[in-house]
């Protein structure tokens, strides 16, 4: 089930990074862990880059048909995520008062993860379970993605929690939907694992959603908060045919191709192109300048980049045009925002 799947959004690429590292560990080159979506090693590093989930899932299939749908493979590779590697939804995760607070901002911006699991929070009497949906996922990798998605799940609850989690751990357990013969085995070594349930999920005692987090900081939680809510807006707004076209332009924003090159990898005519992206209020020219607009931005805030190299990588020839245009876009130079004394976008 592809079509208008709920966890086709786009993403940044530490996911894929880390599916490969693992299978390079396995003998499987990076290059045949990429083999057929178009990524470059290169763009696995890029905190600029942002992939369609289908690479993602090209990346699995890829990885399964290679090194075979092994046990414990996606296990290993869950447990290799960690909430940093989540941006600013990991901190504002780490950052939440309590637990609860916690599940509620990540249910929220759920679309800002690697998932491809839906999740829920039920509770009931004592108590509370984390409910995976994985009716989604295609059928060829649902299994391999349940079980890395799980595991990295229940990697995080130690790191949010800390020794307070020692209180419940005897109290808490893994249901899987998976039959014994299927699953990892340990998969969450802090919890009991059961399988062959109708649903999977995360099952606790309640009173451990009021717990207080080690790491709780409601000021940088609610700027956190603020920043996901802004990613996120910008994120939805690449829908449509303009939609498309961001996507493609943010894919190489150093090579962006010609708007007769984009109209031919959609199969449209030049002219019904430009006549649909205007009755979406916006242009070619608009969505190339919105990219590098973006993308500045996001390059000047790496430490270390500098006005040139900016340049450089947005496709620019000479870095006094990429002053010009940036000068345009926020009306202060390139080198007084990387200073940090841009004023707010409108």
């Amino acid at each position: 089930m592809e079509a208008g799947a709920w966890w086709d959004f786009r993403r940044n690429p530490v996911a894929v990074r880390i599916m490969t590292e693992v299978a390079a560990e396995h003998g499987l080159a990076v290059s045949e862990a990429l083999a057929g979506t178009r990524l470059a090693a290169s763009d696995l590093d890029d905190p600029g880059v942002e992939i369609d989930a289908r690479q993602e899932l090209t990346v699995v299939r890829n990885l399964v048909a290679a090194l075979g749908d092994r046990p414990g493979l996606a296990a290993e590779i869950g447990s290799r995520f960690a909430l940093g590697n989540y941006g600013l939804l990991g901190f504002a995760v780490l950052s939440s008062p309590t637990l609860r607070a916690a599940l509620v901002v990540g249910l929220r911006y759920l679309t800002l993860s690697y998932a491809f699991i839906r999740v829920s929070l039920e509770e009931s009497g004592e108590q509370a379970r984390i409910v995976l949906d994985d009716r989604e996922i295609p059928p060829d990798v649902r299994r391999f993605l349940l079980e890395r998605d799980i595991a990295a799940l229940t990697g995080f609850v130690p790191s949010l929690l800390g020794p307070r989690l020692e209180r419940y751990a005897a109290d808490a357990r893994v249901e899987l939907s998976l039959e014994t013969a299927e699953a990892l085995g340990e998969i969450a070594p802090l919890a009991a694992v059961s399988f062959g349930h109708q649903r999977s999920a995360l099952v606790f005692p309640r009173a451990l959603l009021e717990e207080r987090l080690p790491q709780a900081d409601e000021h940088t939680a609610r700027i956190c908060e603020e920043q996901c809510a802004d990613l996120l807006r910008r994120r939805t707004d690449h829908r449509g045919l303009a939609g498309q076209i961001r996507s493609r332009l943010l894919r190489d924003p150093g090579e962006l191709p010609s708007m007769a090159q984009v109209a031919t990898e959609l199969h449209i005519d030049p002219r019904t192109l430009r006549r649909r992206l205007a009755a979406e209020q916006t242009s070619f020219r608009s969505l190339v300048d919105e990219v590098r607009a973006t993308m500045s931005q996001a390059l000047l805030d790496q430490v270390g980049l500098t006005v040139e190299e900016v340049a450089r990588r947005l496709g620019y020839s000479e870095t006094a045009s990429f002053t010009h245009a940036f000068t345009r876009w926020y009306g202060i130079p390139p080198s007084r925002y990387r200073d940090g004394r841009a004023p707010a976008r409108d």
